[in-house]
């Protein structure tokens, strides 16, 4: 049995360490210089500071005088119910659950939310204690810890830093992840997308809110301006490098990696990409050339090709006010039925 997220009976240690992601504490600038003067923190600023880290070390690493068991998936926490309590849904599930012994004993169920786990739960929790939690945020775990802060409610700042982690690591490298990510996130719906699928995706996503929506946004800038301008370059530019007065389409290479992502982008992304204005590949027939190479890959794809195809056009405005742009559709492949002769 884990307690607090660690194996020791102490359910951790009783002082930080330099491993545990929470060393020293929560920074303070109380210290620092201002207007050439050293200003040094106050009696109250350190009595704040030193409440709120015996209340961390003591309280949430080592579960001393707890008065909460915490279950979730196969980590037991021990707590304390007037931190927790600041929690809107922990408060409803103490509120809502029996007392033994003077001790609430309460389970998480995160069996619907696979975007929460474990170690992102923990690092939510331990933000109820401390901001100290926000050292052990990383590019790996933000998502987790995002998801576990929106569940848990009444975290905006916890939620903004994570949310905040997650926008900056969006690059080539972690592309298909966020990808799969923002496959989940429902879309406007065009037809091709079942209720039971879109269903699915909602239930996956619903515990970011509004924070889901944002990030399939920051993902989909990230398509048609960041990435467009860092292959330009080998992958070797930084996406505020600007472009070379002469280059105002991608290289070869460049655009063969452009390719290669979108023949892997979800429909509904690759369709507002390859149809944004935004999303500059030279001329509007280079643009239109682009999609249907990208889309002869995407033919080439198991995951993509069943059971739908998509065509590109070039659409021509119909008055003065619209010029030619490119237009991109799916349709549906029908079933093929079988007949069966009776003897």
């Amino acid at each position: 049995m884990i307690m607090n997220g660690h194996g020791a009976p102490s359910n951790g240690t009783a002082t930080p360490g330099p491993g545990d992601g929470y060393a020293n504490g929560p920074s303070t600038s109380a210290g620092a210089p201002v207007n050439g003067y050293d200003q040094h923190p106050s009696l109250y600023q350190l009595h704040n500071e030193d409440i709120i880290n015996h209340l961390f070390h003591s309280g949430f690493q080592t579960g001393n005088y707890a008065d909460t068991l915490l279950h979730v998936r196969g980590t037991v926490y021990r707590l304390h119910a007037l931190i927790l309590s600041r929690s809107p849904y922990l408060a409803h599930l103490m509120s809502t659950s029996p007392q033994t012994n003077s001790q609430y004993v309460i389970y998480v169920n995160l069996e619907h939310e696979p975007e929460v786990t474990d170690e992102g739960f923990h690092h939510a929790l331990a933000y109820l204690y401390s901001a100290a939690a926000l050292a052990s945020i990383r590019p790996e775990n933000a998502r987790a810890v995002l998801a576990a802060a929106c569940l848990l409610g009444r975290m905006d700042d916890l939620c903004n830093y994570a949310y905040e982690v997650c926008r900056q690591s969006i690059s080539l490298d972690t592309l298909p992840s966020w990808l799969e990510f923002v496959d989940s996130v429902p879309a406007p719906s065009d037809g091709s997308s079942t209720p039971i699928v879109e269903q699915h995706q909602h239930l996956r996503t619903a515990v970011f809110g509004s924070y889901a929506q944002r990030l399939r946004d920051d993902v989909f800038n990230f398509l048609i301006v960041t990435l467009p301008n860092l292959v330009n370059f080998g992958g070797q530019a930084t996406p505020t490098t600007p472009l070379p007065e002469s280059s105002s389409t991608p290289t070869d290479a460049g655009r063969d990696t452009l390719l290669q992502v979108f023949a892997r982008v979800p429909f509904d992304l690759f369709k507002a990409a390859v149809e944004s204005p935004t999303f500059q590949l030279g001329s509007t027939h280079s643009r239109f050339k682009f999609a249907k190479d990208a889309i002869e890959l995407r033919k080439q794809s198991i995951a993509r090709g069943q059971g739908a195809e998509e065509t590109v056009v070039l659409a021509f405005g119909g008055s003065s006010t619209q010029s030619t742009g490119v237009l991109v559709t799916r349709k549906l492949r029908k079933r093929q039925l079988w007949k069966v002769n009776g003897p």
